[in-house]
């Protein structure tokens, strides 16, 4: 579907744009989704593995999804042993004791439907060949990281920022200049792609970017913007920005052949002063086989 224009740009504007900064969840995956797939496809697993009655097991992964929406990360506890947690939480007598298979299965499922579509796949290695491509997340550092990891996303990205090693997080301005300055790049040069208004949108404005897309997870969000937080352009899927940004995909000759790939940032907050060195290439510990749903190995750093 074609993209909409939500105002007039100046001519130049766009042609100026050489760096895209893009928002992780419900934009380059679809995490929301993959959440809801992958526990609407453990209430089978329940009833044809365990036994479990349907209703049983519609209020476990319900109750078990609303509270790790709630609190996916627990920053005293590994990942695997807070979803288990919640998990034993969800589950009802005499199933808690299942809460590591039950975890195991839930994550195998999770990563499986969060993957980026073919025609996202195809589009990141489009735009890699004209510009240059930064990952701005918010969330806690250990599960951003593991989606980066798991879906093998980070070889695609210049940069990657995760709020959770960070002092600031989107709408944040600073976060988008400390991506800026990671890059070498300035603000004018660059867009910020997201789902959340809010965040992405709000976030992308203050820290006066070249332009903002917003890619809404509804039709019925689309059709009212919040006030205040107009976009630039509204856009129905990912690619439709190959209509808007210059070259139109194609590759321009924008970079030499070896280009610099950032390996660390260092950051201070005001107030509370918190220095963070993060890692371009940083991995979550211990990953377990996610093909053997019976692996006791920690997936959580």
């Amino acid at each position: 579907m074609a993209t909409t224009k939500m105002r007039s740009l100046g001519s130049g504007c766009l042609s100026q744009i050489t760096t895209i900064f893009l928002d992780l969840d419900n934009t380059l995956i679809p995490t929301r989704k993959a959440d809801a797939k992958a526990c609407n496809k453990l209430v089978d697993f329940l009833q044809e593995e365990h036994g479990m009655s349907r209703e049983a097991a519609l209020v476990s992964t319900s109750t078990f999804l609303r509270t790790f929406r709630r609190c996916p990360d627990n920053e005293e506890l590994p990942l695997e042993e807070w979803r288990c947690h919640l998990w034993s939480e969800a589950l009802p007598e005499p199933f808690k004791c299942l809460s590591s298979e039950v975890y195991r299965t839930w994550l195998q499922l999770r990563l499986r439907y969060m993957a980026p579509t073919a025609e996202n796949v195809k589009l990141l290695e489009s735009l890699r060949s004209n510009f240059i491509l930064a990952l701005i997340t918010n969330g806690p550092s250990a599960a951003q990281w593991e989606k980066v990891n798991r879906l093998n996303l980070a070889k695609y990205f210049d940069c990657i920022l995760v709020s959770g090693d960070l002092p600031w997080e989107k709408p944040d301005a600073r976060i988008y200049h400390a991506a800026c300055n990671l890059l070498s790049v300035q603000a004018h040069q660059c867009i910020m792609i997201g789902d959340k208004l809010e965040t992405d949108i709000q976030g992308g404005k203050e820290a006066k970017l070249g332009a903002t897309f917003w890619l809404p997870l509804t039709s019925a969000e689309r059709a009212e913007p919040q006030v205040g937080l107009m976009p630039d352009f509204t856009i129905h899927n990912l690619s439709d920005i190959l209509a808007v940004l210059p070259c139109g995909g194609k590759t321009c000759g924008r970079f030499p052949a070896s280009r610099n790939r950032c390996s660390s940032i260092g950051t201070t907050g005001s107030g509370a002063m918190r220095r963070a060195r993060v890692p371009y290439n940083r991995r979550v510990a211990s990953l377990p086989d996610l093909d053997n749903c019976n692996s006791n190995s920690s997936d959580g750093s």
